[in-house]
């Protein structure tokens, strides 16, 4: 049995105008990170007849949202790279994000990966977190068996 724990979570950025540590460390907030395929790999078909038939769809796409506190210093880089990659098309979606788990085993890879949006500017009593989204073309992703050391 294993345990699963954030702080075991690595995950970074690589892109033009920016390369930093985005896991465990990055002033991440309680929701952490979600990785989210964009749609369905299947379409079910089924005939007047009642036959039926499945498409697998070559679709890998998906979003990625980091959530950091409003307190994090990551939030000052992620907007420099923010305001440098969409300042002109050059820069905008070539970002790789990669997340892993080395105690579980997983491991999640994001390529081609562009600034869905920013977040938005919360000033108030108690902020939510900062929520950074991304459009990733391609994801991979392997899920460990929980003890790695053993595979």
């Amino acid at each position: 049995m294993t345990t699963y724990s954030f702080l075991d979570v690595q995950a970074s950025i690589d892109g033009p105008g920016g390369n930093f540590q985005l896991g465990s460390g990055a002033g991440n907030a309680e929701e952490g990170i979600t990785i989210e395929p964009t749609g369905d790999k299947n379409t079910m078909t089924i005939g007047a007849d009642g036959t039926g038939m499945h498409s697998l769809h070559a679709d890998s796409s998906g979003t990625i949202t980091i959530r950091l506190l409003k307190t994090s210093p990551t939030n000052a880089q992620l907007q420099n790279m923010y305001n440098y990659q969409t300042a002109s098309s050059r820069y905008h979606g070539r970002n790789t994000i990669v997340v892993r788990n080395p105690i579980t085993g997983d491991v999640t890879t994001c390529t081609e990966v562009a600034f869905a949006k920013q977040p938005p500017l919360s000033e108030a009593k108690a902020p939510g977190p900062s929520e950074w989204v991304f459009h990733a073309i391609a994801i991979s992703k392997k899920l460990g068996s929980g003890t790695p050391e053993l595979e």
